[in-house]
């Protein structure tokens, strides 16, 4: 079992920047091993259908990194726009030998630019 919680999204200037965190905690049950193969960030504005936003090592604008250790992902969002405004969620695929490759969402993290 995998549960993802985002924290640091919030209202923000244009122009300003953000530092969104995914944290994951697996739960391993009957001696089961978890491996998190891959944390995404996607995000959705409303009207609008879900959009990757950063994975691996992408930067530019959106630069994510991840600290395999302590399982959690972080999400540097830079020169923020209006039209960054959308609910901001984590994705995590993860690998266990009993179940295979299982994918999880969290419960996502609204970030608001104000013009």
């Amino acid at each position: 079992q995998v549960q993802l919680v985002e924290s640091g999204g919030g209202l923000v200037q244009a122009g300003g920047s953000l530092r969104l965190t995914c944290a994951a905690s697996v739960s391993a049950t009957n001696g089961n091993i978890f491996r998190i193969t891959a944390m995404k960030w996607y995000r959705q504005a409303p009207g609008t259908q879900r959009e990757l936003v950063a994975e691996d090592t992408s930067g530019g604008r959106f630069a994510i990194s991840r600290d395999h250790a302590k399982n959690t992902v972080h999400l540097e969002i830079r020169s923020l726009k209006p039209e960054d405004t959308a609910l901001y969620y984590c994705y995590a695929n993860v690998w266990s030998p009993g179940s295979g490759s299982i994918t999880y969402w969290g419960q996502g993290t609204q970030v608001t630019v104000s013009s």
